[in-house]
């Protein structure tokens, strides 16, 4: 383990939570990659903190689905499947559909506005190259749509679910060839909202994720070949079998 993690103290929060949040954080953005082990010891030097705030974040983690407990190994940072990434889609895409039609009704003026300014920073966001500027580009542009539905049990669940999306985001973000689609994707959403058209927003809302599964399993796919051939052992190096 290579990373170089830092622990940002927040007098707020316990110590507890603020290892939770650093660790967390480092697994959404693949600092922590996936199939990386979690050693406590090595964790706590690095954070300059004891074992037992990292184990109850392990555990925490754990239960959020971003590490798994291998038997004889410890915890790992769970793999992105393709299983996990369709259960997760499947649900966004069916509430993002609900946001844009919701949003559509009842989007203000000035949100509106928010929207179109939303548009530019991402695109410009996106000539950054950087991941994480433009991860949090999409988020606020996405953030503004759902508050513009007045739905706070709506707006809790995509809240819940922007967590678990958060790792995928990224995963597509890093597709820089994606980027243009992504920038004309977003300016379909506005301008269908702009003119209060619930059905062109839900198809450009569906397309939006239907695109971004398509661009994270293709990514996934090279990702596994790349390490299928990087386990596998050539021939001239293989060990002769004794007659």
């Amino acid at each position: 383990m290579d990373n170089h993690l830092t622990v940002n103290m927040d007098e707020f929060l316990p110590l507890r939570d603020v290892v939770f949040n650093t660790l967390r954080k480092a697994i959404l953005t693949g600092e922590l990659k996936p199939g990386e082990r979690l050693m406590e010891i090595h964790l706590a030097n690095q954070l300059g903190v004891s074992r037992t705030p990292i184990r109850e974040a392990i555990r925490k983690l754990e239960l959020e689905g971003l590490v798994i407990m291998i038997p004889r190994r410890g915890a790992e940072v769970a793999q992105i499947t393709e299983k996990s990434l369709r259960d997760v889609l499947e649900v966004r895409r069916a509430l993002d559909a609900l946001c844009v039609e919701l949003a559509c009704e009842r989007i203000s003026a000035d949100e509106i506005g928010q929207l179109k300014k939303a548009c530019d920073a991402f695109e410009y966001a996106t000539k950054t190259k950087d991941a994480t500027t433009i991860a949090e580009a999409d988020v606020a542009l996405h953030d503004i749509i759902v508050q513009a539905t007045r739905n706070r049990r709506l707006i809790q669940l995509i809240n819940n679910l922007s967590e678990q999306m958060y790792r995928y985001r990224f995963e597509y973000i890093k597709d820089e060839s994606g980027h243009e689609h992504l920038v004309n994707e977003h300016r379909m959403i506005y301008e269908s909202i702009l003119h209060r058209d619930k059905q062109k927003a839900a198809e450009a809302s569906k397309t939006h994720i239907d695109n971004q599964e398509k661009s994270i399993i293709s990514q996934l796919r090279i990702e596994q070949e790349q390490n299928q051939k990087k386990n596998e052992i050539p021939s001239a190096e293989k060990p002769h079998k004794r007659v």
